[in-house]
């Protein structure tokens, strides 16, 4: 069952069983209300017939004639019995031998009055003593109007009660429609979004509700979807990225070693190189694996020398590019070499300082200045050239996976660099930013957190 028809069908429901309440209540309470009216001028009536009956041999003409006007004037509709002591009617009529008993008669005198109803008729009698006497003075009244008028209630509150259910119905499934059709649109939008449209945002309807919190909800979950099979279908391109720097000094070594005749000892140093560059394979794929989720275990981190690294990435960099060693200039302000360790996964900060120093190389004919200094107490590097720089439009740009600038000309490149460096520095908690200025050169600012 939908949930708009079920909420219909429970509004309704609950409507219902309330107003059903309400008409038991109202319907209780008119009946006990008109049955204690009918009771108390019948009370009135048995008053008025005991001083009619009893009284006129001590009341003056006068008053008694005013008591028989009131008298014949209430009279009308009900029926008098006035009973002795020995329970006989001495005046008026015989109301019924079947209904006023002896029982009733002293239940009467004990309790100074009585009332029921029985046959279709009210009785109320009193106690009253008179100088004749003790009598039980009873008046009878048909009860026809009484159940008339709560039948005629009974039906009216029956109509308007099935009159009332059907329209809550119908307001309840019109109202079920205007609240449930923003969420008909969320799950027509989420039916339309397939595998390679996770980036597809849902219309935001701005109910300022938690239909609108929905659908930030599946934004977020959409979006980080995306950034997730992105990044596990680039994960070849990552690796062929990463890859080909181990892979060419491995190559670069064999070459060199494969022209003459070699001693042991050569041998053992070049099979440690050629090792040494596989482990970095084996390592920089952990690490990717785990950038591109395909692994999800922690990383360990530790505390390493931030300069050591720097110079290793700078010998890789011109080692492997074959780009002179004098392009590159590393400016060390950091005077204590106890303020030179940073914590972090070594390799995976290898890999993105790197990649930004091969960036800034690759763009730029000029001097590129790594400088290392301390900002605020915490260790910062600064990535400087001179080259063409980076137009304004695409700095916006320059996070997101192969993406190249537009004014990278016949320079080669994937667009993987940077989007894998802020992926893995943002993973160690670094700050990263890049600032730029067409045909002035860019410059990229990385801070370590305080340790």
């Amino acid at each position: 069952m939908k949930i708009k028809n079920r909420l219909t069908i429970l509004s309704s429901v609950t409507f219902g069983v309330v107003f059903i309440i309400a008409a038991l209540i109202i319907y209780v309470a008119f009946y006990r209300s008109s049955e204690k009216r009918i009771y108390d001028n019948m009370q009135k009536n048995c008053l008025l017939s005991a001083i009619y009956y009893l009284e006129k041999d001590e009341l003056p003409i006068n008053e008694h004639k005013q008591i028989k006007e009131q008298y014949n004037e209430n009279v009308k509709d009900i029926t008098v019995g006035i009973y002795n002591e020995k329970n006989e009617v001495q005046y008026g009529s015989n109301l019924s031998l079947k209904t006023i008993t002896p029982a009733v008669l002293e239940k009467a005198r004990k309790n100074k009055k009585v009332m029921f109803e029985s046959e279709n008729h009210f009785y109320f009698g009193i106690f009253y003593q008179d100088n004749q006497g003790d009598f039980v003075v009873f008046v009878q009244a048909n009860d026809y109007e009484f159940k008339t008028q709560n039948h005629q209630l009974m039906i009216i509150m029956t109509v308007v009660l099935f009159t009332g259910l059907l329209v809550i119905y119908l307001l309840s499934l019109f109202l079920s429609k205007i609240a449930y059709k923003p969420i008909d649109t969320i799950i027509k939008q989420v039916n339309e979004i397939e595998a390679s449209s996770l980036d597809q945002q849902i219309v935001n309807l701005n109910t300022n509700d938690e239909i609108q919190n929905l659908i930030e909800s599946y934004n977020n979950l959409f979006q980080r979807l995306s950034n997730t099979f992105k990044t596990q279908k680039n994960f070849i391109n990552y690796i062929s990225h990463e890859f080909k720097t181990p892979l060419a000094s491995i190559s670069g070594h064999l070459e060199v070693f494969a022209q003459k005749e070699r001693t042991p000892q050569e041998y053992q140093e070049t099979t440690a190189k050629v090792l040494n560059n596989v482990y970095e394979i084996e390592e920089i794929l952990n690490t990717l694996m785990i950038v591109s989720g395909l692994k999800s275990e922690m990383v360990q981190k530790e505390s390493f020398r931030i300069d050591e690294l720097i110079w290793n990435c700078s010998d890789k960099i011109t080692n492997t590019n074959k780009f002179s060693a004098a392009r590159l200039r590393i400016e060390l302000e950091i005077e204590e070499e106890s303020n030179l360790t940073v914590k972090g996964n070594e390799s995976e900060i290898s890999i993105a300082i790197y990649n930004i120093i091969e960036n800034a190389i690759k763009y730029s004919d000029e001097l590129v200045v790594i400088t290392l200094l301390l900002f605020q107490k915490q260790i910062q590097i600064k990535i400087k050239d001179f080259g063409r720089g980076i137009k304004e439009k695409d700095l916006h740009h320059i996070h997101e996976t192969f993406y190249r600038g537009s004014n990278v000309g016949k320079v080669q490149g994937s667009g993987i660099g940077l989007s894998l460096a802020s992926v893995l520095f943002a993973k160690n908690n670094i700050n990263f930013q890049i600032t730029s200025k067409e045909n002035e050169g860019t410059q990229a600012v990385i801070t370590f957190a305080k340790l």
